[in-house]
């Protein structure tokens, strides 16, 4: 309890930060622009966990997925913050061992932001998936993402994924 309570404390701190630097870097006309906040993410639900119903060739966390609540910001340049709060195995969900119900299983997290874009000769769209690095995540679920990733031109109807640290499936999406 202490440790979550700890974690969510500097995240706050993060994010109050990233608002301020962001402030005055848009006073010197040097920020980059925002091309997606967002004050909602879902957990994994069936049928989408596993690859059968992949999201832009990410599949689902391979059981159901709950999160309280999340929220961040993609920008033009690339930065990207998540702060993701409770992001847990589904209590409710029958297939979810009670044993590891309600807790997340996994020490660390990343992003995915997915992009539709085009190949290099601009005839063919893509999907082009990119990764921030690990960041720790508690038991309780809680975490703060901060990092750049190398964003496709064009980016088009980007969606960010929260994925545990070392594979390519996602516990939670974009979305409501």
């Amino acid at each position: 309890m202490m440790k979550s309570a700890i974690m969510l404390f500097a995240a706050i701190l993060l994010l109050g930060a990233a608002v301020v630097g962001g402030r005055a870097s848009q006073a010197s006309g040097e920020e980059s622009a925002k091309i997606l906040a967002f004050k909602t993410m879902v957990g994994v639900p069936d049928p989408y966990t596993g690859a059968t119903n992949a999201i832009r060739g990410v599949p689902g966390g391979g059981l159901p997925w709950v999160v309280d609540s999340a929220k961040g910001k993609l920008r033009a340049d690339g930065r990207i913050d998540v702060l993701v709060m409770g992001l847990v195995l589904d209590p409710n969900d029958p297939d979810v061992p009670a044993a590891i119900a309600g807790t997340n299983p996994v020490p660390t997290f990343k992003a995915i932001v997915s992009c539709m874009s085009k190949d290099a000769a601009g005839t063919t769209a893509t999907t082009v998936n990119v990764s921030t690095g690990e960041f720790p995540a508690d038991t309780a679920g809680n975490s703060m993402i901060s990092d750049t990733v190398d964003l496709p031109r064009p980016c088009i109807a980007p969606i960010v994924f929260v994925s545990p640290g070392t594979s390519n499936a996602w516990f939670a999406s974009t979305g409501f």
